[in-house]
Parts: C-alpha cells; structure tokens; sequence
C-alpha cells in the first residue's frame, strides 16, 4: 500500500500541493513584479541619473544626491514637521481607533453597526483631492462655512490659507477623520476574537463597561496595538504627500507648518528635474523606517517576547 501510495502521489508529495502553487503563483508574481523587481532602481540615488545612458549606463555619484535634503535650509523645518506630525499621529491613531473600535462592538443592532461603520470608513475611501475641496468649502476666505460661523461670532473672519498657526490642528483633525476607519476595522476585528466568556464572568462578578474594557478588551488587544504600532514606525519619515500639498493648496505661507520630505522632494524635482535627488530621499525614508522598526521590535521583545514581530 506504501508503495502504491507513493507512485499515486500522498498527501505530502509535490504533485498533491501542485493545485495550490499554482493558485498562489499569480500573487507570487505580482509581489516579485511589484516589491522585488524595483530594487534594482535604488542604484539611480547614487548615480548622475541621464535619460539618454539610463540607469545602467549613468555614472556613479557616490553620496553626491544626498546632500541637497540637508544642505537646504529648510531642512530641519522638513524633517522636524514630519516627524513630529506622524508621532503625534501615530499615538493619537492608536487612542481614536480602539476607541471607535469598542464604541462599534457596544451597538447591538447590526443594521446599525454596519451603518456606523461605512459612515466612519467612508472618508478613508475618498481621492485626497476631494478631500482638499471639502475642506476648502469649509475654510475658504470668501464663502467657508467655517470662516462664516467665526466672522458672525468674532467680527473677524480667519485667513485660514495665509496663517500656518491654524494648520497643525486642521491637518491633525483631517488625519484623523480619514484613518479612524480605517484602524476601527483592525481593531475591531480583534475585539471579535475576543471570548464572550470573559465579558460574562465579568459581569457576574459585577463589572461595570468601562472595568471590563479597562481589564479585558485592552490588555487583550495589547499584540495588536503593538504590532500596528510598530508597522507604523516604518512611516515615521514619510508623510502623506496629498495631505501636505493638496490640502493646503500649496500656499507658500504655510510651508512652515506643512512642509514636509515627500512635498519637498516633489517641489525640488519639478524645479531641478533630478531624478538622482529624489531617490535618494526615498531611499532615506526606507533606511529610517527599516531602522525604526528593528529597534521598536527589539525593544519589544525584551520586555514581551511574545508580542514582538520578529
């Protein structure tokens, strides 16, 4: 029978798992095609990048590109906003989506729920470009909602476009409005792994809401907050090109507040048409993130092995 098993094919040979090699070949491919297959272009950040020689051809530049993102003088104002923008919002993104995340699992109609939750998902699905002409409508100088409601209230009407003071607090409360659907879904979706069994005997025990979500639902989500935080750090030096430039309609007063590495890369790239600068700026942001990640992670498993990614 072994043998007559072994010439047939068992449930350990090749041509048993064949079926499945093939269905996951095309996403193999594509992963090959989408996140491999590009790396052979981070040479161009150290090249002298010429479209007649292309990139093989080039010469080399050595660190040469590099320096134009730190001999400029906006350069701690650039790094500076996006650091301290994603911090900001990497911890606040955290609070907000468990937040809503519990809020959603406490609705007990789901008619209501799944309403609830394309409400709050839906702004994550919107072009960045709408998003800009919302919130223009809202804080347009002429006719803004927003301008209206304050110039009634206070006799004068904000200039929200020539003012950075107001930006950091718009940009941060648009963020926020975009993702929480997003991070909800992630958490919420842990939140129903959660067995109800601990919530009954919680409740037997005389438990109020906040003591059980205090005791079971957030040390419970404890991997989950971990892991996406630490994803997240891989970001840390990048920043939502939409959101800086389109937002702010690319009002040269607000640079102070909105300037950032990706907006300034793609400001020196249309002026300079350097292809070699601008990867090397890329080439920066992933550096910084692979390094942020590893040293999160390794802290991580020092003070719990068991949540760590790696």
């Amino acid at each position: 029978m072994e043998r007559k098993r072994k010439k047939t094919g068992g449930s350990g040979s090749f041509l048993h798992w064949l079926p499945f090699y093939l269905m996951g070949l095309p996403g193999i491919i594509y992963l090959f095609i989408n996140n491999y297959l590009p790396l052979a272009g981070l040479q161009i950040a150290f090249k002298n990048f010429n479209y007649g020689k292309g990139m093989w051809k080039s010469s080399w530049a050595g660190f040469k590109n590099f320096k134009f993102l730190f001999k400029t003088n906006d350069a701690l104002i650039m790094i500076r906003n996006t650091l301290c923008y994603n911090v900001v919002w990497i911890l606040l993104g955290m609070v907000v989506g468990v937040t809503a995340a519990i809020l959603i699992n406490e609705v007990l109609s789901k008619t209501a729920k799944k309403f609830y939750q394309t409400i709050i998902l839906l702004p994550y699905l919107m072009s960045m470009v709408v998003i800009a002409y919302l919130a223009y409508a809202y804080l347009s100088p002429t006719s803004g909602l927003f301008t209206k409601i304050i110039e009634n209230i206070t006799g004068t009407a904000p200039a929200f476009y020539q003012e950075s003071k107001w930006w950091p607090f718009i940009l941060t409360f648009i963020n926020q409005w975009r993702g929480i659907g997003f991070g909800m879904i992630l958490y919420l979706s842990s939140i129903l792994g959660i067995d109800p069994a601990y919530y009954e005997a919680a409740r037997l025990d005389g438990a109020s809401k906040w003591q059980q979500h205090k005791l079971i639902t957030i040390p419970l989500l404890k991997p989950t907050i971990i892991m996406l935080f630490i994803l997240n750090l891989g970001q840390i030096f990048r920043s939502d090109f939409g959101l800086f430039y389109q937002v702010p309609m690319n009002q040269g007063k607000l640079f102070s507040v909105t300037q950032t590495i990706d907006t300034y890369v793609y400001r020196a790239l249309l002026q300079l048409n350097d292809v070699g600068m601008s990867s090397a700026a890329s080439f920066i942001q992933s550096v910084v993130g692979f390094l942020f990640i590893v040293t999160a992670n390794k802290i991580v498993s020092k003070l719990d092995e068991n949540s760590a990614l790696f």
